[in-house]
């Protein structure tokens, strides 16, 4: 569980000329791509739209010219979700615990229809150009700014947590080294970033999740033929878990003490899958709503379909006897998070194993430049351009955009490279973002009258007060507030920490519900108490209490063309 600091020796390989070929060859092949979809995609009879869509050549790399069609949508929003850490913590999951808590491929996919649903046709509609644009709209330049924390720590700690699991699968299946492999993958994701900005991130998703789908699909079946796998395959001839016999170790079970847990997981995997900038990036790059809303939806299928073969590999590990593998010894816990790779590189043939191996790459690189490119957008237009620097040229603006674009790259690389537990960083970032963001865009987006910045300040400051007192094992410090069901500490005999407590009530749910009624609570308090009583106005630390939205919202507006009817389909 959440205390687990379980260590093993690391899994070494020769390293294997071929499948360094191989490598080159894929990442030869993403890097032109990349490169060359600026012109692919800007094609002379789209071009003028284009230009016409956004209001410079910054706002273009953001959007790609607001003219991502159907196909390209479909595939970019799929493969951005589908990354490297979605591929091995699926198959990990179903290892670790059973089906049932294999909690993202539905919850995503869930997610991605309700963003769907309630998101994407207003989001679109209004032009925005960021997630935070609707924020800052409302509660003010500094204040909406203040989003982007959460919003940053999520994506680039995402970006970091899979390029640490592609090191792995590439020192296991290539010899490679993780550094190595970490800057090399990183740097090919950020060059044609750099050149083409959305367009290249979306045309290269395509390849990307082609080559998904095709790598792990095909290398199932010569999985399932090695004669170290039980054939056929049946979850009662699981012998990893002997303990456990009145139940499937394949599809597992949720104990009554640990239900409320499962609950506050799956919501927070639902809800706050939809604050994230990678999402709204493909939305409004969208060429119009319904492109916005059809490829959300079809983004949801494509997710869950894509855990399938993911799913299926954790049942092959489960149903494989190691020992009569080259392998030579049983997986321990800490052995699940590579099941991927080493099914590869131990039951399937040299080349069937280096397909594979150009799936996770591909899923690593799909998802890490989407990560990359939103959090810069963000940062570029809602943090420099809108609170520091307002008269920024759009030339300025583009090129402050690349650098930011390999600031946040080498961040995310250092973090893959020196710190251990990334994933477990990523989910507190997750939770952050649930609790902290999710509350006040739905408010800003669908009930802008019922908050103002005075409601905003309040519920943002309780809830992450509220968070940080819950405790956080992977921060390694105990609950200062306890929630009922809290599962206290334990410890050695010399008074070290074995494992740390966690919460087993839904707390981040109740936390993000607390943060809604502070905040509507105080905005109402706040609005009656300037209306009745007009002098308090002169103690207030921000010169009125009218919002941003209630003044002309020139922001998302082009500077240098009008805004043009969405072209027809």
């Amino acid at each position: 569980m959440a205390g687990e600091a379980a260590e093993v020796e690391e899994l070494k390989t020769p390293l294997n000329v071929s499948g360094m070929i191989g490598l080159i060859v894929f990442y030869l092949l993403i890097f032109c791509a990349g490169i060359f979809a600026n012109k692919i995609l800007k094609r002379k009879s789209r071009a003028e739209i284009q230009k016409n869509q956004v209001s410079g050549k910054a706002e273009d790399m953001m959007l790609a010219g607001r003219d991502i069609n159907y196909f390209i949508g479909i595939f970019t929003m799929t493969a951005t979700w589908v990354g490297g850490g979605y591929i091995n913590g699926t198959t990990e999951a179903v290892i670790k615990n059973g089906l049932v808590w294999c909690q993202a491929p539905f919850c995503y996919a869930i997610s991605l229809t309700l963003g769907g649903l309630f998101f994407a046709k207003k989001m679109r509609a209004n032009r925005y150009v960021t997630m935070i644009d609707p924020l800052q709209n409302k509660y003010g330049k500094g204040l909406g700014a203040l989003f982007y924390i959460p919003a940053f720590s999520g994506e680039i700690l995402w970006s970091a947590s899979i390029l640490a699991a592609l090191g792995t699968s590439l020192r296991v299946i290539c010899g490679l080294n993780d550094t190595a492999s970490i800057i090399v993958s990183a740097c090919i994701a950020m060059t044609y970033t750099l050149f083409g900005g959305l367009y290249s991130v979306a045309f290269t998703d395509v390849i990307q999740l082609i080559c998904i789908f095709v790598g792990l699909i095909f290398s199932i079946p010569f999985m399932t033929v090695n004669d170290a796998v039980t054939s056929p395959l049946r979850s009662s001839n699981v012998t990893m878990f002997p303990e456990k016999t009145t139940y499937s170790a394949f599809f597992g079970r949720i104990d009554p003490a640990d239900a409320g847990l499962w609950v506050d997981y799956a919501i927070m995997m639902i809800f706050g899958g939809i604050p994230w900038q990678a999402y709204f990036q493909r939305v409004l790059s969208s060429r119009n709503t319904s492109v916005a809303r059809v490829l959300s939806f079809s983004a949801s299928f494509g997710c869950f379909a894509a855990a399938i073969p993911s799913v299926v590999i954790g049942l092959i590990t489960m149903n494989t006897d190691w020992e009569a593998t080259d392998l030579g010894a049983s997986l321990t816990k800490a052995d699940f998070k590579l099941a991927v790779p080493l099914t590869l590189l131990y039951l399937t043939p040299p080349a069937v194993a280096f397909i594979g191996l150009g799936a996770v790459s591909a899923a690593v690189m799909s998802s890490t430049d989407s990560s990359i490119l939103g959090v810069s957008t963000m940062f570029t237009r809602n943090v420099f351009v809108e609170v520091f620097y307002r008269k920024a040229s759009d030339t300025f603006t583009t090129w402050f955009l690349r650098g930011t674009i390999i600031v946040n790259t080498c961040i995310a690389m250092l973090i893959a490279i020196l710190v251990k537990s990334v994933y477990g960083l990523y989910l507190i970032c997750s939770d952050l973002v649930f609790i902290l963001l999710f509350p006040h865009l739905t408010l800003v987006v669908h009930f802008p009258h019922l908050t103002n910045r005075y409601g905003m300040i309040a519920g943002f400051g309780t809830a992450f007060f509220l968070r940080v007192l819950a405790g956080e094992p992977v921060l390694k410090y105990n609950a200062i507030l306890k929630y009922p069901y809290y599962e206290p500490p334990t410890y050695y005999s010399n008074g070290d920490v074995e494992n740390y407590g966690y919460q087993k009530f839904p707390f981040r749910i109740l936390v993000m519900v607390i943060n809604w009624i502070v905040t509507l609570s105080v905005s109402f308090a706040a609005k009656i108490a300037f209306e009745r009583i007009p002098q308090l106005k002169t103690y207030l630390f921000t010169p009125n209490l009218e919002d941003e939205s209630d003044k002309p919202d020139t922001s998302t507006i082009p500077r240098k063309v009008s805004v043009l009817p969405e072209p027809a389909r």
